[in-house]
């Protein structure tokens, strides 16, 4: 990466504040390994918009409005300005893009992208400039090929709505620290204090999600994280209150229309190519 000025910039570590202005170009990528790098766990936020792209383990990205989960050969898209924090698992590994605003017709808000292989190899690809790497057409024409497939790519359902609402934030915070907690929406609305019905109507309003939808996106949220950090199909049922690792498996497959083993058999395959 080069500045204006016609120096080397380091490239950061995940922790290292960005300023995309000095480098050449729309936007720049860069690799990290978190088995070298301290987790990126304090909120933070940056002009630049970032994909973060997860190589192997995964990330789970947090903001005001949710929580998104990223694994191997998914990517976060997080606009410029967002505050947010990432927890990542030990073995990830990830890469991330920085994109100038206005650079590319992307979201406006926090989601969670399916990334092509093409795309996938184009951003490694500027990830892999060094510092000597004059700016030339070649990258230039680059960048501009790469922006426009990333804003064609699909969205995952990959995303846990949250609310700041306290009768809802406690329930979150209640499962997000033990999501084998088994209580029904009645005893829910008990614990919280408020009517049945309430509950119900609140949960809708501010999630978009009935409870029993926004519980399992919850378990989905954890079990993807849980997995690509190295958990086994039973360990992860286990956790989440599952009585037979059957029930969780269908579960699983409903949602994203495979099991726990050929999701990530087929994603670490595709990310591991790259």
């Amino acid at each position: 990466m080069i500045s204006k000025s016609g120096q080397p910039l380091m490239k950061p570590t995940c922790s290292t504040a960005i300023d995309l202005s000095l480098s050449h170009g729309p936007a720049m990528a860069f690799r990290v390994d978190f088995a070298d790098h301290e987790a990126e766990g304090h909120q933070h936020q940056h002009p630049q918009g970032q994909l973060i792209l997860a190589l192997h383990g995964a990330v789970t990205c947090t903001a005001k409005s949710g929580v998104w989960v990223v694994p191997p050969d998914c990517g976060l898209w997080v606009p410029g300005g967002v505050p947010h924090s990432n927890q990542v698992t030990s073995n990830a590994r990830l890469t991330y893009l920085f994109v100038e605003p206005g650079a590319a017709e992307l979201p406006d808000e926090c989601c969670t992208l399916s990334v092509s292989p093409m795309l996938r190899e184009m951003i490694h690809r500027i990830a892999d400039l060094s510092e000597r790497d004059a700016p030339d057409a070649h990258v230039d024409r680059l960048m501009r090929v790469m922006l426009d497939e990333l804003a064609l790519m699909p969205r995952e359902r990959l995303e846990l709505p949250v609310s700041d609402h306290p009768k809802i934030a406690l329930i979150a915070a209640a499962l997000l620290a033990n999501p084998s907690d088994r209580r029904t929406l009645g005893e829910w609305a008990e614990h919280v204090a408020i009517s049945e019905r309430t509950l119900k109507r609140l949960m809708v309003q501010e999630t978009g999600l009935s409870f029993g939808r926004w519980r399992r996106q919850l378990h989905l949220v954890i079990a993807l994280r849980q997995l690509a950090g190295g958990a086994t199909v039973q360990q992860v049922a286990g956790d989440l209150g599952y009585d037979f690792t059957t029930a969780f498996i269908v579960m699983f497959k409903k949602a994203l229309g495979t099991t726990p083993s050929r999701y990530f058999a087929d994603r670490l395959l595709s990310a591991e190519r790259a």
